[in-house]
């Protein structure tokens, strides 16, 4: 990375949005969109719903805005909201959280994740995370000046080397991150390599960012946090939203959680992004959170029967999936029909068989690419409608074959 970058082009750096001259190239997933727009196609590509969340919560949003909650909420989030986030680490993971001091309401988990990176990594520290991962985290990394090291997730099933891991994460590491359930990939981590990372904070001196936005969509297993780990809470900032639990992408609430020195530094940056947001939306996240296990038994449930559908279709058309076991994505290796670079089928896909679908490599660092360019991401969180369409679509994959 050129020494003459400005913060922004750090950040843009960061995830892979410059071209090679240091100018703002189009993105992949602009590219990838803009023809799924063209040619009205089933967009797998985009990780949001494309049904509501429940009506009675979206009504105590609409309740609000009547009722006069259109002014500032407090920076940390309302009370309400925070004793709710409290409440349902305890009721879930046994954890015993001060809502005053350890909880913090942020615009969104992308908020927590740049607050909490903007608050604790500072120009020359390293940064660790998994590879591929969440652009996201890439942007924070350049935009604070700081090294981005990545441990390659390996296949079959997208798990990280543990002598990599402890080879990545040395005393110059200030922050390792976390993103469990797994996004791009819908892996998730075991306990194995949850304590080596706390191990490896406490023998570095370092703080763990655990981004769990994914938490309750997990199929056939439990969500285990790393702060519910012996020695993890004291170094973990944990991240989740309301997006992904309850199909709330654009409200926009995500939160942090941790030990109060870690929120109060994840706070103090927070309250100069954004300050706060969605006074009407937080009351009703607020009421989301107390729902019934039901609900999210249910909702899990079925993101699970449209990702077998999915991946039972690509199976038939020979396509090799790796099937998650949480999150939004399952991960097909399409280099069975000729392509080595799966950015080449991703654009052939929207014209010919009218679905669309990322190639993994964008997720990468560049130098990192091929370990993962056969590689395609699909979204399953959509009707069941739409998932048995694209299905029956994508058997036509045979005929894209080299």
């Amino acid at each position: 990375m050129s020494n003459d970058f400005t913060p922004w082009q750090r950040t843009a750096h960061g995830a892979n949005l410059l071209d090679t001259t240091g100018a703002p190239g189009v993105t992949i997933f602009e590219e990838i969109t803009g023809l799924a727009n063209k040619h009205n196609a089933l967009n797998l590509g985009q990780g949001f719903p494309d049904a509501e969340g429940p009506e009675a919560i979206r009504q105590i949003a609409l309740d609000s805005i009547a009722e006069g909650a259109n002014q500032y909420a407090p920076g940390s989030g309302i009370p309400a909201l925070r004793h709710a986030i409290a409440d349902h680490q305890r009721r879930f993971y046994g954890l015993d959280l001060d809502p005053e001091t350890q909880v913090v309401v942020t615009t969104g988990a992308t908020e927590a994740i740049a607050a909490a990176i903007l608050a604790f990594v500072g120009p020359g520290d390293e940064v660790v995370t998994f590879e591929p991962y969440y652009d996201s985290y890439a942007a924070m990394i350049g935009l604070a000046n700081a090294k981005h090291n990545v441990v390659q997730l390996e296949l079959p099933d997208f798990q990280p080397d543990l002598a990599k891991l402890r080879a990545a994460v040395t005393d110059n590491t200030r922050m390792i991150i976390l993103n469990n359930p797994h996004n791009p990939t819908g892996s998730v981590f075991g306990d194995d390599v949850l304590n080596e990372i706390i191990a490896l904070a406490h023998k570095h001196d370092c703080i763990i960012l655990s981004d769990e936005v994914y938490e309750h969509l997990t199929f056939g297993l439990s969500h285990v946090p790393v702060s519910t780990l012996p020695d993890g809470f004291e170094r973990t900032i944990t991240i989740s939203s309301a997006g992904k639990s309850f199909s709330f992408t654009g409200w926009k609430v995500g939160w942090a959680t941790g030990p109060e020195k870690l929120i109060t530094g994840v706070r103090t940056v927070k309250q100069f992004l954004t300050y706060s947001s969605g006074p009407a939306f937080q009351p009703a996240v607020a009421q989301a959170l107390s729902l019934p296990d039901n609900f999210f038994q249910q909702f899990a449930a079925s993101l699970s029967h449209t990702c077998g559908l999915l991946a039972d279709s690509l199976e038939e058309s020979g396509i090799p999936v790796f099937r998650p076991r949480g999150t939004y994505f399952l991960v097909a290796d399409v280099s069975q029909l000729g392509y080595q670079d799966a950015t080449d089928l991703a654009r052939l896909l929207p014209e010919r068989l009218g679905v669309a679908a990322i190639p993994m490599s964008v997720f990468v660092h560049p130098e990192n690419r091929q370990a993962y360019s056969s590689l395609l991401r699909f979204a399953f969180c959509k009707k069941e409608s739409v998932i048995i369409e694209a299905a029956h679509r994508l058997r036509g994959l045979s005929e894209l074959a080299r």
